[in-house]
């Protein structure tokens, strides 16, 4: 009986996520540092996967460095965005530069410094929103998304989503 209960529990896999971490980073004429993605070239707020013996802060300080060439000093939380497709939580700070010189990396293959409307221009939605909640003061904002759409307040789920025990 307990070998056939604890194999019952490992059939029933344990949801999994991770954790990233992005900057918006303003300077003090407004503009906001954004990179072009080497991997599929949309235009993003620097940060990424969050690891695990690091405080957020520390992530977001190491992935803005990483990608563009600039430090930052990181002021607060702004919000928190949830992949519900991919699983991923997303914590975004508005930061503040403090030295360096804009570079592109292997992640990156354009460091830019753009205006509000830009980030609108240039971003998709679930990326641009990020941006713009820094910007409001309002936060820290919640929001979830499919990846391409944000999902209304007050979903539970998305609709192509199955509920567990739904038939």
């Amino acid at each position: 009986m307990l070998l056939y209960m604890s194999q019952a529990q490992e059939a029933t896999p344990s949801p999994l996520h991770s954790v990233s971490v992005a900057g918006v980073v303003v300077r003090e004429d407004g503009r906001l540092l954004a990179i072009r993605r080497a991997d599929n070239g949309t235009w993003e707020l620097p940060g990424g996967i969050l690891e695990l013996n690091e405080t957020p802060e520390a992530g977001v300080a190491r992935e803005v460095l990483e990608e563009t060439g600039i430090h930052v000093e990181v002021d607060e939380l702004t919000g928190v965005y949830k992949n519900l497709t991919r699983g991923i939580v997303a914590l975004v700070f508005r930061c503040k530069p403090s030295g360096g010189t804009e570079r592109t990396s292997s992640e990156s293959t354009a460091v830019s410094w753009l205006t509000p409307d830009e980030v609108s221009e240039r971003m998709s939605e679930v990326f641009a929103v990020r941006l713009l909640d820094a910007l409001d003061g309002n936060g820290p904002h919640v929001r979830s998304h499919d990846g391409k759409r944000l999902i209304p307040v007050g979903s539970q789920l998305m609709p192509d989503v199955p509920v567990p025990g739904d038939a």
